[in-house]
């Protein structure tokens, strides 16, 4: 079985392949999934289970968790945006970073 850290170099390492290749859709989805990852080791370490194997589902119940942090809750809301009907984003974020921000927050012994 992978572990939790393999896979989240994983995403962010395919997230920059897709940004690098202006694939803007497909660099939203590898920044959830990393944020995804470190929200359900997150929870698994402090004993809770996680709701949903859905990146989405995740983001969405750190964001509605009590002790979230405003920032995190931000950048779970960010990335939670969906694309306009011309398929932009609504705001200018760098939703990495904003996955990164997650990660580094709730996983600090992650190796980045």
């Amino acid at each position: 079985m992978t572990n939790w850290k393999t896979e989240l170099n994983e995403e962010f390492k395919m997230a920059q392949e897709a940004l690098d290749a202006k694939n803007q859709g497909k660099m939203r989805v590898c920044a959830r999934r990393a944020a995804g990852i470190a929200i359900r080791e997150y929870l698994i370490q402090h004993g809770i289970k996680p709701p949903s194997v859905s990146a989405y589902d995740l983001l969405k119940f750190l964001g509605e968790m009590d002790d979230t942090p405003a920032d995190l809750r931000q950048a779970s809301a960010f990335l939670r945006l969906r694309v306009t009907k011309d398929f932009r984003f609504p705001v200018d974020v760098d939703l990495v970073a904003e996955a990164k921000k997650i990660c580094s927050a709730l996983t600090p012994d992650w190796d980045h």
